[in-house]
């Protein structure tokens, strides 16, 4: 079972490094991914939790692109971990979520839910190293009883379109693309049926995108074969997981839920 995309509390999964092993280990996954949020401070932790309970471990990232105002993930394999540059940009990516979620805490404030911004915001600056993301804010709002859950914190505040939302800034596509081979990896984009966007999948693949992640929880069968053969068609390797975060807004399958066929694996591992 080959799992290679799940987080911990490094950015907004709710499994320290030691419990992601573990449950990855009672599922059976042998082969397993981390990929938190625009940072890997998580890794040499799950990478020792991985030797302890058996099970292969890639370090990886999920990085947060923007094309017209929208978020495009893109999942980093195979990389150098001491790269200077991909961490300097890391920094940077963390530096804007820390700002984004601010904005957020401010809105929300006006719209008559005032937080506790340090506590929200306390660990991102206490440890440089670690993502602050909404589900933060959202977990915030179920605590402080404004909504019931982290669904509806998103449904009813701060996803796209509500009234606290705040658009991201950042890098382009095209830009993470390059940080990532200047570090040595492999980019593949993440849960694409999410971007709704196939459309640049073609434009994504002539500007450097080496895979598709067509193996996702939010796939149904159908989008999985359309995924494949797009990938057949613009010469892209596949990747896939669960994007295990240990809460109900990402639903509640635990890793190894979707696994990545063992020939796409070794297509990965041969063309690093």
């Amino acid at each position: 079972m080959i799992d290679l995309h799940t987080h911990t509390t490094a950015s907004d999964g709710r499994c320290s490094p030691e419990e992601l092993a573990a449950r990855a280990a009672g599922a059976g996954v042998t082969v397993l991914g981390l990929t938190d949020h625009d940072t890997v401070a998580g890794c040499e932790a799950t990478a020792r939790a991985c030797a302890a309970n058996g099970i292969a471990f890639i370090p990886g990232i999920e990085i947060t692109a923007v094309a017209d105002e929208r978020d495009v993930h893109v999942l980093a394999y195979f990389f150098d971990l001491s790269s200077a540059s991909l961490r300097a940009f890391l920094g940077e990516q963390r530096q804007r979520r820390l700002e984004r979620v601010r904005q957020i805490l401010e809105r929300l404030s006006d719209c008559g839910m005032p937080l506790d911004a340090d506590a929200i915001l306390a660990p991102g600056l206490n440890d440089s190293g670690r993502a602050v993301g909404r589900p933060w804010i959202a977990r915030a709002l179920v605590e402080a009883g404004h909504v019931a859950t982290v669904n509806e914190a998103f449904d009813r505040w701060i996803g796209r379109g509500c009234p606290a939302f705040v658009p991201r800034t950042g890098a382009s596509p095209t830009e993470v693309f390059a940080r990532i081979h200047d570090a040595g990896g492999i980019a593949s984009l993440a849960h694409p049926v999410l971007v709704k966007h196939d459309d640049w999948i073609p434009s994504f693949a002539g500007a450097g995108l080496d895979a598709l992640e067509a193996f996702h929880s939010d796939h149904s069968p159908d989008d999985t074969s359309r995924y494949l053969a797009l990938a057949r068609e613009h010469d892209l390797l596949v990747t896939g997981g669960s994007d295990f975060h240990g809460d109900n807004h990402h639903g509640s399958s635990g890793p190894g839920s979707v696994s990545l066929p063992r020939e796409h694996y070794e297509r990965l591992i041969a063309s690093r």
